[in-house]
């Protein structure tokens, strides 16, 4: 039973525009095939995908389009800055 609950997968999208909203948003979460399903739109659209699998448990837990709260503001901006840089490299 264990080994079958590591192998489901969990996926959490963040929206951030700085013009429309001051804190990060839950736009999308789930596990297994929903987790698969945003892993593929994300990958279709060249959105970049950060690995963490605290981090997702965290975010997992808030209500879809909800501010993330000010205890994960630091994890997140990591994650943003993970991705300007990977944007500056295209």
């Amino acid at each position: 039973m264990k080994e079958e609950a590591e192998k489901i997968s969990q996926a959490v999208a963040l929206r951030y525009e700085r013009e429309q909203n001051n804190v990060p948003r839950v736009v999308a979460k789930g596990k297994g095939l929903v987790a698969d399903n945003i892993l593929q739109a994300a990958k279709q659209h060249r959105v970049p995908v950060y690995q963490n699998k605290t981090l997702t448990n965290m975010l997992m837990a808030l209500e879809l389009d909800r501010e993330i709260p000010i205890e994960l503001y630091q994890a997140v901006a990591e994650i943003l800055a993970y991705i300007y840089r990977l944007d500056k490299r295209r």
